[in-house]
């Protein structure tokens, strides 16, 4: 690749991820997070390990107080999510109705029994920019200095406050899905189609009980990671959808569910 074209790319590419982050948390900031319990009952087994006791749900004001904020998660920022990151419920479908609980879930819409909802948007801090200008750089540096401009991982966290058993139900709809749909199925998120080819499960601790999987979407032949994330405490379901802009299928970057993120959230959650 010549060396103007990689410089303009690069630029191209810090633009779009100061864009992406003052998206992402541009909103109204908030002013406390860590995982306890292990948890390694996967999507295979469908069904909630923890007893279902009937818990009381919290009120919308606890589960703000309970909701991450600016400062919480180390090298991130965080921001309440707007009317722009809002996908009703009704515009989420799947080809396979047993499904949608994995489409709800990426998109923190609740399930039946919810009595609160909250969201944020978290995303991690830019890496430290170059000590060079682009002009000055060679081919090699500036396509390093491309990928870091992209890697930036974003996260979707919504938490919803459930009455009685209707937690461990949502959490235990969640995992049956992701076992039904390991192989794939597609999307419509307000009237666009997408197309998940492939869920597998990964590991993760924190709360009651909690389980996350990578679910790979492909777009016209290119392939793309993200990472979702369900944890429960009592009554209250937390969902986390990871997206990191370096890592598709060419971009090289180490993509990881995001525990840090978890961790915090899950220790709000006490």
């Amino acid at each position: 690749m010549r060396a103007t074209v990689v410089r303009r790319t690069a630029l191209a590419a810090c633009a779009v991820s100061l864009t992406l982050l003052a998206t992402a948390c541009g909103g109204s900031s908030d002013t406390e997070g860590e995982g306890g319990k292990t948890d390694q009952g996967g999507a295979t087994s469908g069904s909630s390990s923890a007893p279902k006791t009937s818990a009381k749900a919290l009120s919308t004001a606890e589960l703000e107080t309970a909701s991450l904020k600016q400062g919480d998660v180390e090298g991130h920022k965080v921001a309440k999510a707007g009317p722009d990151d809002e996908v009703p419920a009704d515009g989420l479908k799947a080809d396979k109705a047993t499904c949608l609980p994995v489409v709800h879930a990426m998109y923190g819409a609740a399930e039946a029994g919810s009595k609160a909802t909250t969201k944020r948007k978290v995303i991690t801090d830019p890496k430290a920019g170059a000590k060079k200008s682009l002009e000055d750089m060679t081919d090699g540096e500036a396509e390093g200095a491309l990928k870091a401009a992209f890697d930036l991982t974003s996260t979707l966290v919504a938490l919803n406050a459930y009455e009685g058993t209707a937690g461990p139900d949502a959490f235990a709809g969640l995992k049956k899905a992701a076992a039904d749909c390991a192989g794939g199925f597609t999307a419509t998120v307000a009237g666009a189609k997408q197309k998940i080819v492939s869920i597998t499960e990964e590991k993760v601790t924190g709360g009651d009980e909690a389980a996350a999987w990578t679910l790979i979407q492909e777009d016209e032949g290119a392939k793309a990671p993200f990472k979702l994330v369900a944890l429960r405490k009592e009554g209250t379901v937390a969902t986390f959808l990871s997206f990191n802009l370096a890592a598709g299928k060419d971009g090289g970057a180490k993509f990881t569910v995001p525990t840090e993120v978890v961790a915090a959230q899950a220790k709000k959650l006490g």
